[in-house]
């Protein structure tokens, strides 16, 4: 059992899409998880797209420690996530993917690993050596590859960039998040690259426990499309930081807020 500080309040953002079959069973899962571990915790569920019974199921979930919100317009994971950050309250601010491909008894061994390295960043890893994962061999391909431009790119070294369960700082959160561009296929990427450029260099992994639900993944339908644009995303990643400079704080008046995100930014 995790050691208890009583100033940390978790918050764990679930962001949800055409998961009304399962989102009540992932939230109760999710929070008979949290409970056992003696912190203070919220759970903020975003449903990314109004177009099914996400939001009305989740929201028979009952508890005060649950709040869920949801938007008309399905507007991808990666805004989503922002939209439930910037709404957190906790000291240590992360997200699980829903559908529960990810076994969230892992919550607790980042939570651990991050007070253990005083980390600024935790991350989930299928590549991990404790890692027990289920998945198809050109996702397996596709993730070293992934990590060989990612280090090339950005001087980061982490071996899995794309597992839905991360946690940072709060500190970490406030700033970055207001310099963010990508809603869909590369955010995971753009939120650690910014992170490390900013100076927050502890940034660890921990294993998970994953079983990847090929045949059902939204993703997995189009997955030649969802490579290309994760790498286009990625290139543009590059392009805004070594080139254009934009995550710098001198191009904060060129970052681009979204009023449904209401960043809590001064500008001078």
């Amino acid at each position: 059992m995790l050691r208890q500080n009583k100033k940390d309040l978790i918050s764990v953002i679930i962001p949800a899409f055409k998961q009304e079959k399962t989102i009540g069973a992932d939230l109760r899962r999710i929070k008979n998880v949290l409970e056992h571990l003696n912190y203070e915790y919220e759970i903020i569920v975003v449903v990314d797209g109004t177009t099914d019974k996400t939001l009305e199921n989740a929201k028979k979930v009952s508890s005060k420690k649950i709040k869920v919100l949801g938007y008309e317009k399905n507007k991808g994971k990666g805004y989503a996530v922002r939209y439930g950050m910037v709404r957190a309250k906790g000291t240590i601010i992360g997200f699980l993917d829903a559908g529960m491909e990810l076994n969230p008894n892992g919550l607790a061994i980042l939570l651990e690993k991050f007070q253990e390295l005083d980390a600024d960043v935790i991350i989930g890893s299928k590549r991990h050596e404790l890692s027990k994962v289920h998945y198809p061999f050109v996702r397996r391909a596709t993730s070293v590859a992934s990590q060989i431009l990612i280090r090339a790119l950005f001087g980061l070294s982490v071996r899995d960039t794309q597992v839905g369960m991360k946690f940072f700082k709060k500190k970490v959160i406030e700033d970055v998040l207001p310099r963010l561009l990508v809603k869909k296929f590369a955010f995971d990427i753009e939120i650690l690259v910014v992170a490390y450029y900013l100076g927050y260099k502890k940034i660890y992994d921990a294993p998970v426990e994953l079983t990847f639900d090929f045949e059902g993944s939204l993703v997995s339908k189009n997955l030649a499309k969802a490579i290309f644009n994760t790498l286009w995303d990625t290139l543009a990643i590059f392009y805004r930081l070594k080139i254009l400079h934009y995550y710098s704080d001198g191009n904060r008046r060129r970052w681009r807020f979204d009023s449904d995100l209401n960043f809590p930014v001064n500008l001078p």
